[in-house]
């Protein structure tokens, strides 16, 4: 497998993973995104700000993220807890794995990758937040050594458990 960065090319195979994870959201009614977003427009404006990533297997994407080194204004603030760190961080946002190619171990792949793109980039604090009902991002953060911090609000004014981890 390989990650690299999105280009244009890519966002309609980008665009199919993000509506088979929508779809997954609507099914197990857990209000993570809606059916207008992620879209398009957020993918373009990640491969524009030089944020988006994908995971290619056998010349096929099976997975998307967004890894942005930098403040991230949702992290601002947290509430019931705090953050690990004051320093910058990098954050994943948008990560969705093909339905094919779920529990095939890409998650770890990608924070792995995330965790070495930030070390190189003199990065030592990785940040990520999901819906409370999103079970599988919960355990696969958890299961990448993440310390749950707190809960943040969305631009949306909507509700994610939080998480950071220091890396060495």
């Amino acid at each position: 497998m390989e990650i690299r960065k999105s280009t244009y090319e890519d966002i309609e195979n980008i665009m199919i993973i993000i509506n088979q994870a929508k779809q997954y959201f609507i099914d197990k009614e857990i209000f993570q995104w809606s059916k207008k977003y992620p879209n398009n427009d957020t993918i373009k404006n990640d491969i524009d700000k030089n944020t988006s990533f994908v995971v290619i297997d056998n010349n096929k994407i099976v997975a998307t993220f967004s890894l942005i080194i930098g403040e991230d204004s949702c992290y601002k603030n947290i509430y019931e807890g705090r953050w690990l760190t004051n320093n910058i961080y990098g954050t994943i946002h948008r990560l969705a794995i093909d339905n094919s190619y779920k529990r095939k171990g890409i998650g770890n792949i990608i924070i792995q990758y995330s965790e070495n793109y930030c070390l190189n980039n003199n990065v030592n604090s990785l940040r990520i937040d999901t819906h409370k009902l999103n079970i599988p991002m919960t355990k696969l953060i958890e299961k990448n050594n993440f310390t749950y911090c707190g809960i943040i609000k969305t631009e949306y004014s909507s509700n994610r458990i939080a998480y950071e981890k220091i890396l060495k």
